[in-house]
């Protein structure tokens, strides 16, 4: 049995402790915001927070989770930095076919929550290990500087 905070709530899950989180969180808890991508870490779609750190959920172990907090896209609306880039996401329709977004939002919202006011580069470097098959970079871009400049 391990034991995981996520969204603010403990679930007790029958997993091994190997069993990626990925798959705790959709097959087992039916939290299917957070997306499967690539399986290897490189696409960010699987994207979710722990303690406040974009991880990539399908090569993070639940037994290596411990009493981190797991914040999902299901969750990341409850914190200030996720709430104002959910909001930017939708003022400029971000999204195109939206099947990277979640892991978009939750790599964005991180880098708010460090760096409330990021320059291009910030912008480069925190969202780089995120993939966008439809190519709307530009537009996640100007989401994250249109999120920045809500208060």
């Amino acid at each position: 049995m391990v034991k995981l905070s996520i969204n603010g709530t403990v679930h007790d899950v029958d997993v091994e402790q190997d069993t990626p989180l990925l798959w705790v969180l959709r097959d087992v808890l039916g939290m299917t915001g957070t997306k499967f991508g690539c399986g290897v870490a490189q696409c960010g779609a699987c994207t979710v927070h722990l303690d406040g750190t974009p991880v990539r959920s399908c090569q993070t172990a639940v037994g290596d989770v411990g009493d981190m907090a797991v914040v999902t896209i299901e969750g990341i609306g409850a914190t200030p930095a996720g709430a104002k880039v959910q909001k930017a996401w939708m003022d400029l329709q971000v999204a195109q076919c939206g099947y990277c977004q979640s892991g978009q939002i939750m790599s964005a919202a991180a880098l708010l929550a460090q760096t409330p006011a990021p320059n291009d580069a910030d912008i480069e470097a925190a969202m780089a290990g995120n993939i966008c098959r439809c190519g709307t970079y530009v537009r996640i871009r100007e989401g994250v500087k249109h999120a920045a400049s809500l208060t």
